[in-house]
């Protein structure tokens, strides 16, 4: 692809500063910008590589003052990060425009699709299933019975979904990932045997859903798991039966959710944190990296630390954990000199 510097100012409602005829075929990262590529200036951090950068064009922020010449053309916006983001998805975009089913893979003659399908290679899909338009469904993934999939969802390689899932319109889901596998649930009996608990419910992922890598979403005991709208997982995530996540909730990575706990929307989950069954997390909430929530959480808030307590105490609490060999060495101090007195 070959987009000159004024056209991509036209896509970005952006301002050329520099040759508006100079063209980029590639995208880059700015310390590393060759001749024809096209990098951005996102983070502060990074200033001193647009001085040295070989990037033909370069996306800055509208407000950045220049502290000296520069080689490259730029294109000032209001949101650099945003604008490579949309350049990202009009590369991805272009570059696949898949269409067709493998003679290698089998649907089930009881499905429901579209003309404009991609069905990849070894990919099953049992009966009773529907499936939107524009979708692409690439090789290996196992679709079971009942399951719907909305409109321009994609699905990589190596996806489970099994039967009754339901799957909104534009969602993304990555390869190895397993949607609606039985809850682990198990009841003793008499004999002190675990006994297998039943799970007879589904999973509901609404639109604008992204799923990365390698995630396991546990279908409910009755009713659903629930994806609301704009939810994103990031890989490795843990989603256990009847968790119910809220709109425009991010996590990421290596999080582990117990059953039937409620996490409220827009909130964001940082990587490693554990959070206990049957609570309830409200919105706008923010649980730091590595924490453990054994308790519900009140919409607004911060915390950290396992167990998880208010962002700012454990903060506070860590200056004193921190310098603890030196107070300890000052109380052994004051017991000699009392003993000694």
């Amino acid at each position: 692809m070959k987009l000159t510097a004024i056209t991509i100012a036209k896509m970005l409602n952006g301002i050329v500063e520099g040759d508006d005829s100079v063209y980029i075929n590639k995208l880059s990262k700015i310390e590393s910008g060759v001749k024809n590529s096209l990098s951005f200036l996102g983070n502060p951090k990074y200033i001193d590589y647009l001085y040295s950068s070989n990037s033909s064009i370069i996306i800055v922020d509208k407000k950045l003052q220049l502290e000296r010449s520069i080689k490259s053309t730029l294109i000032r916006v209001d949101n650099p990060n945003e604008s490579f983001s949309k350049l990202l998805d009009h590369f991805g975009k272009s570059e696949v425009n898949l269409k067709g089913i493998d003679k290698n893979s089998h649907i089930d003659k009881s499905v429901s699709f579209h003309d404009d399908l991609f069905f990849g290679a070894f990919s099953v899909c049992k009966s009773k299933s529907k499936i939107g338009k524009n979708v692409k469904i690439y090789a290996q993934v196992y679709i079971g019975e009942n399951v719907f999939v909305g409109d321009n969802t994609i699905i990589y390689p190596g996806v489970k979904l099994y039967p009754n899932s339901i799957i909104g319109k534009n969602c993304i889901i990555h390869s190895g990932t397993v949607i609606g596998s039985d809850g682990f649930g198990f009841n003793l009996d008499n004999e002190g045997r675990q006994i297998k608990v039943s799970h007879n419910g589904n999973v509901l992922i609404e639109d604008d859903v992204e799923i990365g890598s390698n995630c396991s979403i546990d279908k409910a005991t009755l009713g659903s798991t629930i994806l609301k709208k704009g939810v994103k997982l990031d890989n490795l995530i843990q989603v256990a039966h009847n968790v119910v996540i809220g709109e425009n909730t991010v996590i990421a990575s290596c999080v582990g959710i117990a059953g039937s706990t409620s996490i409220g929307k827009n909130c964001m989950i940082g990587g490693q944190a554990g959070i206990a069954g049957h609570l309830t997390i409200g919105d706008q909430v923010m649980i730091q990296a590595q924490a453990g929530v054994f308790k519900s959480i009140k919409s607004n808030s911060s915390v950290m630390g396992s167990p998880a307590i208010k962002y700012i105490d454990f903060n506070k609490a860590y200056v004193h954990f921190r310098n603890l060999p030196s107070i300890m060495k000052s109380v052994q101090k004051l017991l000699k000199n009392n003993k000694d007195a």
